[in-house]
């Protein structure tokens, strides 16, 4: 199906009754009690930073666990499943030295989320949808972060606008229904 015909059916679906939107990826991630190497996984062994806590890394290095989760909300009766990208921007990324994989988290989120509903849907027989999620970031342009100098601001409002523009175009490649 293709994104247009899935954004009716939720539409439709919506006319309908309310649809049911998964539940909080963190506090499933949390639940696998996983280590350092856990996030690290081969491609990452060597990095220069702590990546634990990095739940979106997980997309690239545990890909199974992100699917389980996708997979769990879906049988318990999610009509939509949340990419698993609420920090794959670039000011939040930079915590962990990431800046440049913002594209490739969001994308390989989407499609991890996109293959997991149309497999559930293809079994279950009926629509499962996609949100493509756009986090906030670990820096306001809104106020500013130093007491002292009530003018400051960690970030520019244009940084914030291309960090947002390459998660969502790469999160709309990667098959997302609708960003959230």
């Amino acid at each position: 199906m293709i994104r247009e015909d899935r954004i009716q059916a939720l539409m439709n679906l919506l006319d309908e009754r309310i649809a049911m939107l998964d539940g909080a990826m963190g506090t499933m991630i949390q639940g696998y009690g996983l280590t350092e190497e856990d996030y690290r996984g081969e491609r990452f062994a060597g990095w220069e930073r702590d990546l634990k806590g990095n739940n979106d890394l997980l997309t690239l290095t545990r890909p199974h666990v992100i699917r389980e989760i996708h997979q769990g909300f879906l049988e318990a009766g999610a009509d939509i499943i949340e990419t698993n990208t609420f920090n794959a921007n670039a000011p939040s990324m930079s915590d962990y030295g990431m800046e440049r994989l913002v594209a490739e988290l969001n994308l390989a989120a989407a499609r991890l989320a996109r293959e997991c509903a149309d497999a559930h849907a293809a079994a279950a027989g009926s629509t499962r949808f996609v949100a493509g999620v756009l986090g906030p970031t670990n820096r306001t342009a809104s106020i500013s972060p130093d007491v002292n100098d009530p003018g400051y601001r960690n970030i520019k409002f244009d940084d914030l606008v291309a960090t947002y523009q390459e998660a969502a175009a790469a999160l709309i490649e990667g098959g997302v229904d609708f960003l959230m």
